[in-house]
């Protein structure tokens, strides 16, 4: 018909030219029908996020529900359930009963359901990418890096038998030969957070299942969609009934997965709190726990260093994704001369766009809700009150046509110190400290004080210095002219001391040993087997 479309344009038109428009113009009226269809939330059924068990996505008969919130427009994206006890249960009794299965399904046929599930990742980035800015609010192109990021996961975990592999030693004694080998814990969960609704589940999931693990997953409450998704393409890349099912919920669901005797082992990603009392609660109920939670990333920069890549550098690793990563490098210390270059980070970062992230051209999205809004703006507040300079601040900011979205900007704040309130609580927001010292030697001695040990970075243009750095520095990941040490999964994600808790970290060889079980075997197979008499005492290989 001649009915107008969403953007007035007659229906029969932007159906049947919008592919022979310009590409720019197409991205514009995709954005503008975005927000348009945003703005028309109150009027429209808002759907529910279901659960998945045993293969089927299933409509959970909660009576507590929650609202997740679009963070530029507020506009409510859909309701997670509180799942029931009874819900629960059956996802972990589906994963119990799909465990011997799966277990007993070889590691080459485990693999080739992962080289599938790339393939399909990657069919599937744009709806993956659009929900996570729905739900996040990150831009485009960094939930399309979200996405990625968490598909070199899922490289590996096509390639997971070499890490499989045990060790033997033939004729260890007389006719006597030992070996071991990696043997799947059982069930086992996966409890993940709101800022990358892609990546850490496929940090834990696909480790997991190829190393014969059956999983019950958490995603955040807060963004479910991406892991929805994944489930559907898990399905379709061929994992089992029961091999992965997916729980909603809050505390309680999380309290569930640290009591259920059937899971061994969790894996948790998210604040400190919640971190140490689920390695508390689930360590004490015998279970392995993996437990990566805060930080308070510091950037050194010396005097040789090159000027515009490190503040360039900054301006990315400190205001990315709004500040809301772990490994945000949310802390600089200028060493000497390097001191003189603070004042040009200002230039830098108020070039930045902040807006919706589905929006072209943005650089900087809003906060994942009013509250995380409201703490950051307080923490930029009390370092104003406690003396320190506020060099760009962005409070209070307004973005157009958005006027109920969750957005700060780009904040920058000098002099402060290690007594400061915005130093010692994690702010994770787009907010930038910057310190000083004298000396290589005081920079490394603050971080090494603060007490989390997540990342950390050195820019330098001398190796002495470098070496010097990473030697003494103590920090799990150390990035040498990189801001974000993120390592590729052939390698794990080794946060350290208060930012990690329990005994084995992410993915690459220290996953796979953390889903998985050591078995020895020592047989004796002798010609002759007879024996003379019964013997009481230690035996001694020889």
């Amino acid at each position: 018909g001649r009915q107008k479309g969403t953007l007035g344009i007659p229906i029969h038109f932007s159906v049947g030219l919008f592919r022979r428009l310009p590409p720019m113009l197409r991205v514009r009226i995709t954005h503008a029908c975005f927000r348009r269809y945003a703005n028309m939330g109150a009027s429209r059924r808002i759907s529910t996020t279901k659960l998945f068990i045993n293969g089927e996505f299933v409509e959970s008969e909660a009576k507590s529900w929650i609202d997740v919130y679009n963070p530029a427009t507020q506009e409510v994206v859909t309701r997670v359930p509180e799942a029931t006890q009874k819900e629960m249960q059956a996802a972990v009794d589906a994963a119990s009963a799909a465990s011997k299965a799966w277990r007993d399904t070889s590691v080459v046929v485990r693999q080739r359901v992962f080289l599938r599930l790339q393939q399909l990742i990657r069919d599937n980035e744009m709806a993956l990418a659009e929900s996570i800015t729905r739900e996040n609010g990150k831009t485009l192109a960094d939930a399309k890096g979200d996405v990625f990021r968490g598909l070199e996961v899922v490289e590996a975990a096509a390639n997971v038998a070499p890490h499989m592999m045990g060790e033997t030693i033939e004729g260890l004694a007389a006719s006597v030969d030992t070996y071991s080998i990696r043997q799947p814990l059982g069930v086992v969960a996966g409890i993940c957070p709101f800022n990358f609704p892609a990546m850490i589940p496929l940090w834990m999931f696909p480790v997991a299942l190829a190393t014969g693990n059956t999983m019950v997953l958490k995603p955040s409450e807060k963004t479910p969609g991406a892991t929805m998704l994944l489930a559907q393409l898990a399905k379709e890349a061929g994992v089992p009934d029961g091999v992965l099912n997916i729980i909603h919920g809050s505390v309680d669901c999380v309290n569930f997965i640290c009591d259920a005797p059937a899971i061994k082992a969790i894996s948790f990603v998210g604040g400190n709190a919640a971190g140490e009392h689920i390695h508390e609660r689930g360590t004490k109920n015998g279970k392995r726990v993996q437990s990566n939670m805060g930080a308070k990333n510091h950037g050194t920069v010396m005097p040789d260093a090159d000027k515009d890549f490190v503040l360039n550098s900054l301006t990315g690793a400190s205001f990315g994704a709004a500040g809301q990563r772990c490994m945000a490098l949310s802390t600089a210390i200028f060493v000497g001369d390097a001191q003189e270059w603070i004042a040009e980070m200002k230039p830098r970062a108020e070039a930045l766009t902040v807006g919706a992230g589905a929006d072209e051209g943005v650089d900087v999205g809003p906060l994942i809700s009013k509250e995380s809004k409201a703490r950051v703006e307080s923490l930029i507040s009390s370092a104003e009150k406690e003396g320190a300079e506020i060099l760009i601040d962005g409070r209070g900011i307004k973005v157009d046509g958005y006027p109920e979205g969750n957005f700060v900007g780009p904040t920058i704040i000098d002099n402060v110190t290690t007594d400061m309130t915005c130093y010692k609580e994690e702010i994770f927001g787009p907010v930038l400290l910057c310190m000083r010292a004298d000396s290589m030697e005081e920079a490394i001695e603050i971080t090494n004080a603060n007490p989390y040990g997540n990342g950390c970075a050195v820019f330098t243009q001398s190796g002495a210095a470098s070496r010097k750095f990473v030697s003494e520095v103590d920090v799990g990941q150390v990035g040498v002219n990189l801001p974000i040490p993120v390592p590729l999964p052939m390698f794990s994600f080794t946060g350290s001391r208060g930012s990690f808790m329990g005994s084995n970290n992410f993915y690459g060889k220290s996953g796979v040993q953390f889903y998985t079980q050591i078995k020895t075997v020592t047989s004796s197979w002798k010609v002759d087997q007879s024996s003379t008499s019964a013997s009481t005492t230690m035996p001694i290989l020889k």
